[in-house]
């Protein structure tokens, strides 16, 4: 088991080899990038040209019913899929469910499985792949919260103003509406049980004029008052462009990626033929003209942009530049990471893992400590040139990034020279120009750093614009669809980063800056999370002074040069690979515990 790394790509011969063995099987991975990671590494060993499909969101709406087509006739030996094919999915000839790397919930994991042997009476068989030991253990908790039927909670959630400014606007656009009958009604949904009556005043009017700041542009008032008192759309042109807006889920604005070809004539101009799927426009900014990327299980290279077209050329016999256009990441489940760090301190569950991994968390206790659940640990070591401080909070990629933005601040001001951070979902690391070996921990991890430094954080942070962006969206403010004409996102980013920064200079308390705010901090950033995480954390801080790397390290470390944070960190892009660290890690270990590696 490999001591690093997110994939799964070791295990592939053995996912292989149980596609063999199996009539039909779905591959199950967490993101974008690992479907087509996965589905490539296949391909490549595929020796006996097994029939195998490709099925994520980003692909083309035809190619995705082939695919579906294609399983319900039995034409396929497997299908590598995201969470597109978990929901709704009731094929009885399913065989086998293998999930590609950890789960990150055991509700997830229950929900992937039921997909095998949908018949009655029948079990539903599945393989878990973990991609690194911290993912074994993972993956051992998950199985273990699922045979206790222990599975994951959702927080309850509070109905957003943005969202309810939509529902104003669509009831003025079905017929006058008094604001007492309407309050009436909205309080009586859990989610606004306790909006108060000047919050939903509030709302009204933003719906009526666009707030304080926008009261005086024509253009953002979209419901009148009647003589009757009734509130109703101000014409029938804003209600079709209401309508043509309305929904509550925004995308990220992308572009139709299609097989570029020439049109005839001197110029020789590229046009858009076949669609392939469609990708983030933010991807192809950073492209440029015959950059190749991994997209719908092939290699194409990026030929420009026309229009909301991303046009592309097959690039066949060449390796891809960029690996793929990314995908966001599930987060790591609150119930399983309590349950993943009550294992680590268990010594006596460790004889259900594997016995490389028993001698891994050996090493890590003897170089330096195991992790309590109820406490942080935090490494502190030079490597090079720098030094490094690394913690095990075992509370997702978003809690972390969030901590480490916030420490990073903290360190700034104490002098130590912070230089960048790299987060995994169980340890993130700091590292710094200056030793950071004497600080005080408990005044660094102090919960107050959720007031001023997060205020002042996200005040700087392009987060806010983002969160804006989609805020504006579903609130009405800003409208993407209009007859006979659709912006592109670098459209509708550009009108509403001018409105953000109105609005920040002369209503910074402007319904939907609260509203972005509000979003970011439980979205983007998972501040709840983290709060909960400093007050578990509080006076429980355990600081191990090491010389080198601890094994826990290695999987954090290696993250260090595929992302960056700042140009101050340039001179610290490590290229040190995952062996050479084990190798760091390994010098002098005891006899027995030379398995490990």
């Amino acid at each position: 088991m490999p001591w690093a790394g997110h994939t799964g790509q070791h295990a592939i011969p053995e996912v292989y080899a149980a596609i063999q063995r199996s009539g039909l099987s779905l591959i199950f991975v967490n993101t974008r990038w690992q479907c087509e990671f996965v589905f490539q590494q296949l391909w490549a060993i595929n020796d006996e040209s097994l029939p195998i499909g490709l099925h994520h969101g980003s692909l083309a709406a035809e190619q995705r019913r082939k695919v579906e087509a294609a399983m319900a006739r039995g034409d396929l030996r497997a299908v590598v899929c995201t969470s597109t094919l978990d929901l709704g999915i009731d094929w009885g000839d399913v065989d086998l469910v293998i999930q590609m790397a950890a789960p990150k919930g055991s509700s997830r994991l229950v929900q992937r499985i039921g997909r095998a042997n949908h018949r009655l009476d029948e079990p539903s068989r599945a393989l878990m792949v973990p991609a690194s030991r911290f993912e074994l253990l993972e993956c051992q908790a998950a199985k273990e919260a699922v045979a206790d039927n222990a599975f994951d909670w959702e927080p309850h959630h509070i109905g957003t103003l943005d969202t309810l400014a939509q529902h104003v606007m669509g009831v003025a656009c079905s017929e006058p509406f008094d604001m007492d009958d309407l309050y009436t009604e909205v309080t009586g949904c859990s989610p606004y049980r306790g909006l108060s009556y000047e919050a939903f005043e509030e709302v009204v009017d933003f719906v009526a004029t666009g707030g304080y700041a926008l009261r005086t542009y024509d253009r953002f008032a979209r419901i009148v008052r009647t003589p009757e008192g009734r509130w109703t759309v101000r014409n029938q042109l804003i209600a079709q462009r209401h309508r043509m807006n309305v929904g509550a889920i925004v995308a990220a604005g992308t572009l139709n990626v299609k097989v570029a070809s020439r049109r005839g004539g001197a110029s020789k101009q590229l046009i858009g033929g076949r669609k392939v799927g469609e990708a983030e426009e933010w991807y192809f900014e950073q492209l440029t003209p015959g950059d190749t990327f991994v997209f719908a299980g092939q290699v194409w290279a990026f030929q420009g942009i026309n229009g909301m077209d991303a046009l592309v050329t097959h690039a066949t016999g060449k390796d891809p530049k960029i690996p793929s256009w990314g995908g966001s990441q599930f987060p790591l489940g609150t119930s399983l990471a309590a349950r993943v760090r009550a294992m680590i301190q268990d010594r006596d569950h460790w004889r259900v893992l594997p016995v490389d991994v028993q001698e891994w968390l050996e090493l890590q206790a003897e170089r330096s400590m195991i992790p309590d659940a109820d406490s942080l640990l935090i490494e502190t070591f030079p490597r090079g040139s720098r030094h490094f401080m690394v913690a095990y909070p075992f509370e997702g990629r978003l809690a972390h990034s969030t901590l480490c933005m916030l420490l990073t601040r903290r360190l700034d001001r104490l002098g130590v020279g912070p230089l960048g951070f790299v987060v995994t979902d169980y340890s993130f690391a700091i590292w710094s120009i200056k030793p950071m070996d004497a600080l005080d921990w408990d005044a660094l991890f102090q919960p107050d750093m959720l007031g001023d430094d997060l205020e002042a954080w996200l005040e700087e942070s392009f987060m806010m614009k983002r969160t804006f962006r989609s805020c504006a969206l579903v609130s009405g403010l800003i409208e993407r669809r209009q007859p006979g004409a659709e912006k592109t996102g670098r459209q509708v980013t550009f009108s509403t980063d001018l409105i953000y920064d109105v609005l920040r200079r002369h209503q910074p308390d402007h319904l939907l800056l609260r509203t972005a705010r509000s979003d970011a901090a439980s979205g983007l950033l998972d501040v709840a999370r983290l709060g909960q995480l400093l007050s578990r954390i509080a006076g429980h801080i355990r600081h191990a002074a090491l010389e080198r790397a601890s094994p826990f390290c290695v999987p954090v470390l290696v993250m260090i040069g595929r992302e960056r944070v700042g140009g101050d960190a340039a001179d610290m892009i490590l290229e040190a690979s995952a062996q050479d660290l084990i190798d760091e890690v390994m010098e002098d270990a005891p006899p027995e515990l030379q398995g490990a590696a």
